[in-house]
């Protein structure tokens, strides 16, 4: 039944309309009716945009709450701000000031043994930061980040190393105006690697470091309190 209900959510995700760099929480879940909470930075050093557009950057920094629905599916929530940098292959770049960012997913654990974990995850951030007046004109931005990820874990006294892979996307909506544009991140760069681990300083504390190479450049850092 258990494994029904995983591929029933797993379709139903599947067909959106968005179907799929952002953070992907690492193998720890929480445990049935268990929160986590905690806050997390996330930098993006590049992100290659589609074609001549260049590349993008973004510093986030947010609170995270997870509840655990289940003893294998937990909710993912987080809020809190982020800039975005666009540097195109020609023109100058455009920095937004921190504003507004947030974001949501679920995790699926797949492999739960003493020492093994195994998880399916999905993750989206949205990024809304201050709006800039170049030139006489108004331009407005959007950072849409998706991803989905396989991760292993394995627990080794206080420390949970990991490592998995992941199909992502990041795009730039751009506003001159009210000339709207998506720039797609470049679509050959979509598969990447993910390798973290997890640090944990007592059983319900700990601290999260996670990095993304070859779809992105990006690494994550924060500490997690589960009650």
């Amino acid at each position: 039944m258990k494994q029904i209900c995983r591929l029933a959510i797993l379709f139903v995700c599947c067909m959106s309309t968005h179907a799929a760099a952002a953070p992907a929480y690492g193998p720890h879940l929480p445990g049935r009716h268990q929160f986590q909470i905690g806050v997390q930075s996330y930098t993006v050093f590049e992100r290659k945009l589609y074609r001549d557009q260049g590349e993008m950057r973004s510093q986030q920094q947010f609170m995270l709450v997870s509840l655990g629905l289940t003893d294998w599916l937990s909710l993912d929530l987080k809020g809190g701000s982020g800039d975005i940098e666009q540097k195109p292959d020609i023109g100058n770049t455009i920095k937004y000031e921190t504003y507004v960012g947030g974001g949501y997913g679920f995790r699926i654990k797949w492999l739960d043994t003493e020492k093994t974990d195994a998880v399916v995850g999905f993750q989206h951030i949205s990024i809304h930061p201050i709006t800039q007046s170049i030139n006489g004109f108004k331009h407005k931005s959007v950072l849409d980040d998706w991803n989905w990820s396989l991760l292993v874990g394995h627990r080794i006294g206080m420390l949970e190393p990991y490592a998995g892979v992941r199909w992502s996307r990041m795009d730039y909506i751009h506003w001159v105006d009210h000339d709207r544009k998506r720039v797609k991140s470049d679509l050959d760069r979509s598969i990447g690697g993910i390798l973290g681990f997890n640090l944990f300083l007592q059983d319900d504390l700990w601290v999260n470091v996670e990095g993304n190479a070859f779809d992105t450049e990006a690494l994550a850092a924060g500490i997690n309190f589960q009650f």
